[in-house]
């Protein structure tokens, strides 16, 4: 990557660091959380106060709900979108006595890289590693993982490699793993259209293009993505603050040249990328969930379900339900999440 990575800074707006429960908040949007309604889009759930901590190489924003004594739920967006996707999820899980964290992923919101040495790394591995770290440094053992688009790939990997870590998962959109050297063999014209932006991200021009349109670009995205969801200004906006992290687009721009082979990774992770690209199954307990209206890229739930070895559920959420699941059915992702924990 360039220096450019590096000299890229944005000051965002400080985050407070004090203990915070449920009530401090302020997750308004509880009795308005829908289970397939997207009629509204509006932003009325929020997170008020954020936490952070250090955590391998990272320092981690996150937000935090419900009783601290309570089962672990690590919820985890995809691009272009942030830990509100689960705004209207968090209050449902607390209230259902779960403890839920829901951390910025790196690239994003108040999370930050420690060292301006460390490569500003996409790789499908390294957010995973990320997530360990981030258990590790809260002390937590286990998890109930949830997650949509890189946060669905990413609990898909800690499932595989990590099993140990993972109680249960709610995946949108199955099964994501890849590797590099599957990403080579060519798709039918009609799916390469719809990876338009890894096409335009292996260019300078996309790059630069990014960088400078950043919030129109991801705006244009949730609107193909979820062509039937109506979200407001607001709700965009809420979001797209956090793509103005300093490393935002660096860390987007690698994760996807890496998938198509045009970078390399950090080697400190190959023997990890070696597991996954061998496609390796799955067996804690899991539900896959899809909406009828997904615009963006996902496979058909019948390609995936036999990576799911344990006791497995797909669900097929309708009601004009697109890519970014958890934020526009909230409570069927909530429902999910409860249900599996009981597998």
């Amino acid at each position: 990557m360039s220096d450019q990575i590096y000299t890229r800074r944005r000051r965002l707006l400080g985050t407070t660091v004090a203990g915070i429960s449920l009530m401090e908040l302020g997750l308004s949007g509880l009795a308005q959380a829908q289970s397939n309604s997207t009629a509204s889009g509006s932003s009325a759930a929020s997170f008020e106060n954020l936490r952070q901590i250090k955590a391998g190489t990272l320092d981690v924003g996150y937000a935090e709900a419900g009783p601290q004594n309570g089962p672990v739920v690590i919820l985890l967006h995809g691009w272009p979108y942030d830990i509100y996707s689960f705004a209207e999820v968090t209050p449902l899980l607390a209230a259902a006595g779960y403890r839920v964290i829901v951390p910025y992923l790196r690239g994003y919101g108040s999370t930050r890289i420690l060292s301006a040495d460390t490569p500003r790394n996409g790789q499908q591995a390294v957010v995973a590693v990320d997530v360990i770290n981030l258990m590790d440094a809260l002390k937590i053992d286990k998890a109930i993982f949830g997650g949509f688009d890189w946060g669905a790939r990413t609990v898909n990997i800690i499932a595989a490699l990590w099993p140990q870590r993972c109680k249960a998962m709610v995946s949108v959109s199955g099964y994501l793993i890849g590797s590099q050297e599957a990403n080579k063999a060519p798709l039918p014209p009609k799916a390469e259209l719809s990876w338009w932006y890894m096409f335009y991200f292996a260019t300078e021009r996309g790059y630069a293009g990014y960088d400078a349109n950043r919030h129109d670009f991801n705006k244009l995205i949730w609107r193909l993505a979820s062509p039937k969801w109506n979200f407001d200004d607001a709700t965009y906006e809420r979001s797209a603050a956090s793509f103005n992290n300093p490393d935002h687009v660096a860390i987007v721009i690698h994760n996807y040249r890496w998938r198509l082979g045009l970078v390399t990774g950090e080697a400190k992770y190959d023997e990890l990328e070696k597991r996954l690209a061998k496609g390796p199954t799955i067996s804690v307990p899991t539900i896959t969930m899809e909406g009828d209206a997904n615009g963006a890229p996902h496979p058909e739930p019948s390609t995936y379900a036999k990576k799911f070895t344990g006791k497995y559920a797909h669900r097929n959420i309708s009601g004009g339900i697109g890519h970014n699941l958890p934020q526009e059915a909230p409570k069927a992702f909530a429902d999910a999440v409860i249900d599996v924990a009981r597998f």
